[in-house]
């Protein structure tokens, strides 16, 4: 059977109170129009046609695949008149419309395969995703009769007796192309919002004596909008619950998974510890066997195995295998530790390579530099990185031993095996095997103390 997607995405979420299309917002890292695309290309439909707003039609249209077409929406009549939009992109097509909303993140491509399966076995013109829930409020009541669906009424037109119906339409359909292409022509504005309903379509089928099933889904959450940030959160804690499950399941250890935060993005080995507290965003790769946190964010970086991350925060940098970050290390863009590596307590880094087995231990800045391997910084070295107008590079020898308080003034080399002594402000290179000092003589003035108390 040939699928068509069509995509509902022209809402501009008057309750998110936001510049940015509704669609857009993000849940656990991704945008969530991009779940419901990653859901519907489980049907491999052959076209896949978005209908978007006139103000967010280029933002939307870069968050979908490259094969799909986007139809602008001129003005907002009603889901009805977006689908009628749609179908001049559709006009040789003569299988089945799927339609879906781009504000369901939850919902998955099982549950569209089982919808697309349910609507081929019952040969209908058209099926329902339905779901029943405690509060109804806001959603379109599913009318039965006659073994199928009579007609769905939106919340504002609803009767009394109406609103207690707990079985809701969701907005995701299966229509029959050219049942649903005539159908459409004859539905009209004739409800409280002015609008042309889509669910009219509906009334429209049973009238016509068309078949019309209800397709109820087992989990009422996968069909659950967002159209406020309150709801947005909602989905936000839904789809993380989801994500920890599956690391779970793969064998990472969460202490705590609801404090623990990862976005669909991540990849963790097996036998990785997490401890609450730890934000895992973007496209990272955790390897096996690490401990993360607590308190912890890692961004887009790579993480080897045997690495341990302790209360640090460490961004689009690259971690080789067993080395260790932390605690209360801010490890910047652009920084590369090799295998064994040491990023210590109160240390900054930016755009530096610390070789293998070099350490950094505490109370330093290392940026723009290359560190060779088996390095020891000392505490307080610094790096002059840059003179107010142009950054320089640093550069550290294999086997260097870095004294504690050095300030590195670059353009700097030191060499391998090289040292420097304690509290030395260094300004030139130090060659191999060399040790390079800077300081004065010191002074020691006796009785100072005396001299400068009043009456002494």
């Amino acid at each position: 059977m040939d699928i068509a997607i069509v995509l509902l995405a022209a809402g501009q979420g008057t309750r998110m109170k936001s510049e940015q299309p509704k669609v857009l917002h993000q849940v656990c890292g991704r945008p969530m129009v991009e779940y419901i695309v990653s859901a519907a290309e489980t049907l491999k439909p052959k076209q896949f046609v978005a209908v978007v707003s006139p103000a967010s039609a280029e933002q939307v249209s870069a968050a979908l695949p490259r094969s799909a077409e986007t139809v602008i929406q001129e003005d907002a009549l009603g889901t009805g008149d977006a689908v009628r939009c749609a179908l001049p992109l559709l006009k040789d097509f003569g299988g089945t419309i799927v339609i879906l909303c781009g504000d369901t993140p939850l919902v998955t491509g099982d549950t569209l395969t089982d919808l697309v399966k349910k609507h081929k076995e019952r040969e209908a013109a058209a099926t329902v995703l339905t779901a029943k829930v405690d509060d109804a409020t806001g959603y379109g009541r599913i009318i039965r009769g006659d073994g199928g669906v009579k007609r769905i009424v939106e919340h504002r037109d609803a009767t009394e007796m109406e609103l207690h119906i707990r079985e809701v339409n969701t907005g995701t359909y299966c229509f029959d192309a050219a049942k649903l292409a005539a159908a459409l022509q004859e539905i009209t504005p004739a409800n409280s919002q002015k609008e042309y309903y889509l669910t009219d379509v509906i009334g429209i089928f049973f009238d016509h004596r068309e078949k019309v099933v209800p397709f109820q889904v087992e989990d009422s959450l996968e069909t659950m909008g967002v159209n406020s940030r309150a709801q947005l959160a909602d989905a936000e804690m839904i789809m993380q619950e989801r994500i920890n499950r599956a690391h779970m399941a793969n064998g990472v250890t969460m202490i705590h998974p609801a404090l623990t935060y990862i976005d669909a993005g991540v990849t963790i080995g097996s036998d990785t510890v997490i401890h609450p507290n730890t934000f895992i965003n973007g496209a990272t790769v955790v390897g096996s066997g690490c401990l993360l946190g607590p308190s912890t964010r890692v961004v887009e970086s790579e993480v080897g195995d045997g690495c341990e991350i302790t209360f640090s925060v460490v961004r689009e940098a690259s971690l080789a295998d067993g080395v260790t970050v932390g605690p209360f290390a801010n490890v910047r863009p652009g920084t590369k530790v090799g295998t064994k590596g040491k990023i210590g307590s109160f240390v900054e880094t930016k755009k530096a390579t610390i070789g293998a087995g070099s350490k950094v231990p505490h109370l330093a800045y290392i940026g723009d530099a290359e560190i060779g391997s088996d390095v020891n910084i000392g505490a307080g070295t610094i790096t002059c990185n840059f003179d107010g107008t142009a950054k320089h590079k640093t550069t550290i020898g294999n086997g260097a031993f870095i004294g504690s308080d050095t300030i590195l003034v670059a353009p700097v080399k030191v060499g391998k095996r090289a040292y420097t002594g304690a509290g030395s402000t260094i300004t030139k290179d130090v060659p191999d095997d060399s040790l390079g000092v800077e300081r004065t003589d010191q002074r020691v003035i006796k009785n100072w103390r005396k001299r400068e108390e009043p009456g002494a």
